[in-house]
């Protein structure tokens, strides 16, 4: 087993992949990831959508905003995942919104994304986080009720070409102490 720190350090947004179907098992420890992801009050506020069929994914590629380079990657991968997320109850209490933000759907829909990623690394898969696109039509091609939204759309497959590690800021050019 792959050490965490490596895992994180070593996903990469992969818009290019190979036409090798994903396997079952690997496709159910991913979703089993999702499953486990923490979320507000343990709401569990996700579906996922797991799109293979070829006609669907064409469809879904026409919602994606032009010019965005993970526009192929939507047709080219052999699934697509689109992460749902139920509104009106993460970050709610007695049907009451009890954050500052509001529905906090999006912030545990980050973290199943964040988790779904990474046990696809951990699987030897690729993934990239599309959220530019019309929810809207996705939302319908994909025929998701009005109680929830499709907040992510993220291809999944076996990389054929995997990226070059990104700059990242020094931990003391982020990190401030007792005060901004």
């Amino acid at each position: 087993m792959t050490n965490l720190m490596e895992i994180i350090k070593e996903r990469r947004s992969i818009r290019k992949y190979e036409e090798t179907p994903i396997p079952e098992d690997a496709l159910n420890r991913v979703l089993e990831a999702v499953r486990w992801s923490p979320s507000w009050a343990n709401t569990q506020c996700w579906e996922v959508v797991v799109v293979k069929d070829p006609a669907m994914k064409e469809k879904l590629q026409e919602t994606i905003a032009p010019k965005n380079p993970a526009t192929k990657a939507i047709s080219g991968a052999p699934a697509v995942l689109a992460l749902c997320g139920k509104l009106g109850t993460s970050g709610f209490y007695k049907d009451q919104v009890t954050t500052k933000f509001g529905d906090w759907f999006l912030f545990d829909m980050g973290l199943a994304t964040q988790s779904l990623c990474l046990a696809a690394h951990n699987e030897g898969l690729g993934t990239v986080i599309v959220g530019l696109f019309d929810h809207d039509k996705a939302k319908a091609v994909l025929r998701v009720p009005d109680s929830h939204e499709v907040v992510v759309l993220i291809p999944m497959g076996f990389p054929a070409k995997t990226s070059s590690v990104p700059k990242r800021r020094e931990i003391d050019e982020f990190t401030h102490h007792d005060r901004f």
